[in-house]
């Protein structure tokens, strides 16, 4: 068996031992194992009707809750922000209206970004047939998908009747390609070569560090943003990281205290930090998130690596040559009622006709 082939079924089994939320505690959704046209990837099913469910699994909470959250952190200016808040309110009745709730999500790691494999318009042909088989009552997504590293998926899927919903813009830094560094990328390197933490690798996590790993995710994603980001547990992350879906990394105070920590996860050759946490209390002059974030992007150089960045904090990564792409979910519900049909694709054509300008506009 493939080492892929492994890290998916202990993923899958993961699920199928503990309940879903002691491991996502904002989470419902079922998790089995898609094999299908080539292609081996989680599979997670919900039945809808699951009030605050994380948009991890739940589009009707990205597009309205999350979103507007999104815009209320990552937006300063007012026009602008009162702006999104107004499409996405605009918007909300058509989302809850498309039933998006109720779906199967293909190639769901129940990370914010799930690096994709390439799909081609055979192979979305088959995942479309089978799926709608096994789900005629379902609306079928990939998510994570986006315009610099996802072309030919996007035209393969849209080519065989899924729509493109626009979802948020990221940024992404091609560790595949020479790269010169700049200002900001020297400044980052020449701090972590000289900051008092002690650098921890992946086989310096042990049991006890789990715990203090997800107290500092939640400082930043739930503290600092919105409690509506996957509330992951310190048993979800002791078995990812026993199972090698994250490789863990960290910074140490001299007396052994955890002060930062990175969790990566790599499909294929993209690579993604959904695991980011620091102790925000600490002073801000060390840096601690622009050290984790330069020793996942010096690793990505080292490897060859595409790192997707994820959104938010656009100048910050900017500076560190990330190109900005818009990231989109696949949707295709064809199969399903008129008004279910209808009301996605009106959400789709919302989004991309205001939200995408407003997105690249004002380089959010």
């Amino acid at each position: 068996m493939s080492a892929p082939s492994r890290r998916l079924d202990a993923f899958v089994e993961c699920f199928n031992h503990h309940p879903v939320d002691r491991l996502i505690s904002n989470l419902t959704t079922r998790v089995e194992r898609l094999d299908c046209a080539g292609i081996s990837v989680p599979l997670t099913v919900n039945n809808g009707k699951t009030s605050g469910n994380c948009y991890i699994c739940d589009p009707v909470t990205g597009y309205v809750d999350y979103a507007k959250d999104e815009t209320r952190n990552f937006v300063t200016n007012p026009v602008l922000q009162g702006a999104l808040i107004g499409l996405i309110k605009a918007a909300a009745v058509l989302v809850r209206s498309s039933g998006l709730d109720r779906s199967v999500h293909v190639n769901n790691w129940l990370f914010s970004t799930n690096p994709a494999p390439m799909v081609s318009a055979n192979m979305a042909a088959a995942l479309r047939d089978d799926l709608v088989a096994r789900f005629p009552d379902h609306a079928l997504i990939l998510r994570s998908l986006n315009t610099y590293s996802d072309q030919q998926t996007l035209r393969a899927l849209q080519g065989e009747g899924f729509d493109l919903l626009p979802s948020r813009q990221i940024y992404v830094f091609d560790g595949r390609v020479p790269v010169t560094l700049s200002k900001d990328m020297k400044n980052d390197r020449a701090l972590l070569r000289k900051t008092p933490f002690e650098r921890v690798g992946n086989d310096g996590f042990s049991q006890a560090d789990y715990a203090r790993c997800i107290t500092l995710y939640n400082q930043l994603y739930l503290e600092k943003y919105t409690p509506l980001n996957p509330q992951y547990t310190a048993s979800y992350l002791a078995e990812m990281h026993q199972a090698g879906l994250l490789e863990l990394e960290g910074l140490r105070t001299v007396e052994g205290e955890l002060v930062a920590i990175g969790g990566r996860f790599q499909y294929g050759h993209t690579l993604t930090q959904p695991l980011l946490g620091y102790d925000t209390k600490r002073p801000r002059n060390e840096g601690l998130y622009r050290l984790i974030t330069a020793m996942a992007q010096q690793d990505a150089m080292a490897k060859g690596l595409l790192f997707n960045m994820s959104a938010g904090a656009a100048e910050f990564k900017r500076n560190r040559g990330a190109k900005s792409a818009i990231e989109y979910s696949a949707v295709y519900t064809r199969h399903l009622t008129r008004k279910r049909h209808l009301a996605t694709r009106c959400v789709g054509s919302v989004l991309s006709a205001v939200g995408v300008p407003l997105l690249k506009r004002y380089k959010l």
